[in-house]
């Protein structure tokens, strides 16, 4: 068990390494010899978790779609909303996800790596279909053409907000951009019921931390 532990230790330290080193110096310029003195393990130890730099992308890149702080709720559509706003308050605090923004823009990666555009767009489809399914979207309403437009407006909201705020500013532009798109896809009678405030993703995620406590302190 506890070598079982190790593993897993080591596993994400390397991934937090080698996510530090592409966020900041993106895929090309990143090295194993650095991402190893980040890590502070061994050539070996690494090797045994992902056998290549391509496989260390990959790894990071899959870690974009970890649903840790998803809570069902009563609409479909404000779960979306949570999903958006928790990746905006997390994104300036966790390099696992600063470091998939950048691969996922990296044009040198293609054919090396994926994307995680894509997958968050089919994510956001499957979501936004279940929604019109449940009458929260109005009919007209193409769930895939939805989520391409949101995607690249996503997309272009982080960038946007690195260049000019340094992420400071991610909350407000996410919210600002749900603003506008809800009114055009929401049922009028659902759109009034949604939060999209600003501090909308920190609130989300103190529940999901509150809820674990909770559980954790639950006797089996």
């Amino acid at each position: 068990m506890a070598q079982q532990e190790r593993a897993v230790r080591t596993r994400r330290a390397v991934l937090e390494a080698a996510a530090a080193v592409f966020a900041e110096r993106g895929y090309a310029a990143a090295t194993i010899t650095e991402i190893l003195g980040r890590a502070g393990v061994t050539k070996g130890a690494l090797y045994f978790h992902f056998d290549s730099k391509a496989a260390l992308a990959r790894g990071v890149l899959r870690e974009q779609l970890r649903a840790e702080y998803h809570l069902p709720r009563d609409l479909k559509l404000q779960e979306w909303v949570d999903a958006g706003m928790t990746l905006a308050t997390r994104l300036p605090q966790e390099p696992l996800l600063l470091a998939g923004v950048r691969l996922s823009a990296d044009l040198q990666g293609q054919g090396v790596f994926d994307s995680a555009w894509p997958a968050w767009g089919g994510l956001t489809s499957c979501v936004l279909t279940e929604a019109k399914r449940r009458g929260e979207v109005l009919p007209h309403v193409v769930p895939e053409e939805t989520a391409q437009v949101f995607l690249g407006s996503c997309v272009g909201v982080q960038f946007v907000s690195q260049a000019v705020a340094g992420w400071t500013d991610l909350d407000a532009r996410m919210s600002a951009l749900f603003d506008h798109i809800l009114p055009a896809i929401a049922a009028p009678a659902v759109l009034f019921r949604l939060d999209t405030a600003s501090d909308r993703g920190a609130r989300v995620i103190a529940e999901v931390r509150q809820r674990s406590t909770d559980l954790a302190g639950v006797p089996g």
